[in-house]
């Protein structure tokens, strides 16, 4: 899954970079690609109305992002506008052995239940993984930007994501023998997502935080009709 994302993210940033790079001819001894790599490692966090039985593992419910980002300089200020696209590859681990139904109720709804119910044998881990295609959009500050290696930074901004890939994942053991399960569809889950993100450092390394505004379900589909949503805190690692 992860190869498949980076592949992606890839002939992403190719067509990014063709796109944004002038036809400009240099005598170079290797790819002169303009812009940064973003690598982003994070906890994910509940946040509203969560449905009873969405109980997640603390270091199990994890995100990692890779972003190219396209830094604007504004004029010769300290201030950048940063527009860029990448991935985000998000997790859910379960504590309580709960998953997604691998069809939906009467009315629509997706409800947790014990994966028991649905898989034979003993559960040894549930998991819900959802990837995104996104677009950051930031406004960066920099007090060197002329020295970005010793820079002190601060960033404020959106991103709009599209959930390109998502599925339930579970591991179990029947008569010894180990077992995983992998239901790919939608879940009930909103398909496009959207929200606020800040991020403060020093050189290539910071903390950011980002604030899902829009739910994870959809209107009367996800457990309990819950609109719950997320917060993500973690570092992030920008290679200049």
């Amino acid at each position: 899954m992860v190869l498949r994302a980076v592949v992606l993210l890839v002939c992403l940033i190719s067509g990014f970079t063709g796109f944004a790079q002038e036809t400009e001819a240099k005598k170079t001894t290797r790819p002169d690609i303009p812009g940064n790599f973003l690598v982003e490692l994070g906890l994910n966090l509940k946040n509203g109305v969560v449905p009873p039985n969405f109980q997640k593992g603390f270091w199990g419910s994890r995100t990692i992002n890779f972003y190219y980002q396209y830094p604007i300089r504004i004029r010769k200020s300290n201030f950048s506008f940063v527009p860029g696209i990448g991935l985000s590859l998000e997790r859910w681990k379960f504590t309580n052995n709960y998953t997604l139904p691998n069809r939906p109720e009467a009315d629509g709804s997706f409800p947790l239940v014990l994966a028991s119910t649905i898989y034979p044998g003993t559960i040894k881990r549930s998991q819900l993984v959802n990837n995104y295609l996104e677009m950051p959009v930031e406004f960066r500050y920099d007090s060197k930007p002329e020295d970005m290696a010793r820079s002190l930074s601060v960033v404020v901004g959106g991103r709009v994501g599209v959930l390109y890939d998502s599925f339930t994942k579970v591991d179990y053991t029947v008569d010894g023998d180990n077992k995983s399960m992998k239901d790919k569809q939608w879940h009930g889950l909103n398909q496009i997502r959207y929200g606020l993100y800040g991020r403060f450092g020093i050189s290539g390394f910071s903390v950011f935080m980002y604030y899902n505004l829009s739910p994870m379900f959809q209107t009367n589909k996800g457990p309990d009709y819950s609109d719950m949503n997320s917060v993500t805190m973690g570092i992030s690692i920008n290679g200049f």
